[in-house]
């Protein structure tokens, strides 16, 4: 049985920002990690992924971009070095090819139990991310037989498609990505829209992250929202990597060729059911993105920027008047379905009473109980926490409240 302060679980950008703060502190630790470093980004996406936020924005405790293409976007080779860099550079203790199988409390600590052996320690962080599963709702078990189902955990290219059409549920990042190089790849694709936001890559001559960055709006916290829950539930931006795209929207996606139908709310008698909401969805949509902007125009004024493009506004979501409100599943019409309906953690290893009733991790800014700790959640401190860029100062601030709870306890 070996013995050590702190246990951080998962060497993504979460763990290994914590490992740098814990470093800095002094504090004994070691990383635990089921495969290699950066495992999620090197193995759980698919080829074509590139990261939706500006290289400029990929900051970590001490360490940031710097390479010669700030305002480009890093595919999974290169964010997979990027972080295996990071590790190097902050002589991060990670153990590789380490699976934790469960966390239990122990006298006044905790035990984590490894396939590679037990551990007794002080504190744990949970540091595996939001995106250890994907999503898939229970519907998905009432698909014909002879249709394949795929996440976009399981996706890779449109090499593993097999001919036919496409059904991808769920019209967020992940899904209007896979739906626009489905459609290019010769598909007929057919997009399932419930929730989601709008917004351009570029505005007034800025990257999108440029005006949440410079604003403001990625630092707001947590305890300034009226309803957190509902915020940690906000569906990803419809953006996509590459700047010479505009906008991955609906509208760019119905140009490529891609039908449009509202959310997908049954499967019966070889049928997929969408509900009639899909102009209600992409107005309000719409509406989301109008006052965003807004905000960001009346900001550039009150800080009396230069060298802005004109403010401009984007023509609505068009959608069918009558758009199909079932589509046949049966017959090979459909040969697949990719679930593009968001993704969850995954702590079924963790065996202490921390779950609310829908089995979420309960927890205060990342602070779950007395040694126990959990970074990289959505806006667990700030709008950024699930960001590169915003782990490191969740980091930061759980990492001091780790040595003041320590401290206390020694007292």
């Amino acid at each position: 049985m070996k013995q050590i302060s702190t246990i951080i679980i998962g060497a993504g950008q979460a763990g290994l920002a914590m490992s740098k703060c814990l470093t800095d502190r002094s504090v004994a630790h070691v990383v635990i990690e089921r495969g290699q470093i950066a495992n999620s980004w090197s193995t759980e996406r698919w080829d074509s992924l590139r990261l939706l936020t500006p290289n400029w924005q990929s900051r970590l405790p001490g360490y940031s971009y710097s390479g010669n293409d700030p305002d480009g976007f890093m595919n999974m080779a290169e964010i997979t070095g990027y972080l295996r860099a990071y590790a190097a550079q902050s002589a991060a203790p990670v153990e590789e090819g380490v699976t934790v199988t469960s966390v239990t409390v122990q006298s006044f600590g905790y035990r984590v139990e490894t396939t590679k052996g037990d551990w007794l320690c002080d504190n744990v962080v949970l540091a595996t991310g939001a995106c250890a599963q994907a999503n898939v709702p229970p519907l998905a078990g009432q698909l014909p037989s002879g249709i394949s189902s795929l996440t976009p955990m399981s996706y890779k290219s449109s090499a593993q498609i097999n001919p036919g059409g496409v059904l991808v549920v769920g019209a967020s990042a992940s899904g209007t990505q896979i739906a626009s190089e489905l459609i290019t790849a010769g598909h007929e694709v057919t997009l399932a829209v419930g929730t989601h936001i709008r917004v351009p890559r570029l505005y007034r001559g800025h990257d999108i992250q440029w005006w949440m960055d410079q604003s403001g709006v990625l630092d707001t916290r947590a305890d300034q929202m009226d309803d957190i829950d509902r915020a940690r539930r906000v569906p990803a931006l419809q953006l996509v990597g590459d700047r010479s795209i505009d906008a991955l929207d609906l509208n760019h996606l119905r140009r490529q060729g891609v039908q449009l139908v509202g959310r997908l709310v049954g499967i019966r008698d070889g049928y997929a059911q969408f509900s009639g909401s899909l102009a209600n969805y992409c107005a309000l949509s719409d509406q989301k993105m109008n006052r965003l902007l807004e905000g960001f125009d009346l900001w550039a004024e009150r800080q009396s920027l230069i060298g802005l493009e004109p403010p401009e506004r984007f023509d609505p979501t068009h959608v069918d008047l009558d758009p199909a409100l079932r589509l046949r599943l049966h017959d090979s019409h459909i040969r697949t379905v990719i679930w593009a309906t968001g993704y969850r953690p995954d702590f079924r290893w963790l065996h202490l009473p921390v779950f609310d009733t829908k089995g979420a991790l309960r927890h205060a800014f990342g602070v779950v109980a007395p040694g126990l700790y959990v970074l990289g959640l959505p806006f667990q401190q700030r709008r950024k926490s699930g960001l590169i860029d915003g782990v490191g100062a969740d980091a930061e601030t759980l990492s001091n409240h780790l040595i003041l709870n320590r401290a206390n306890r020694a007292a």
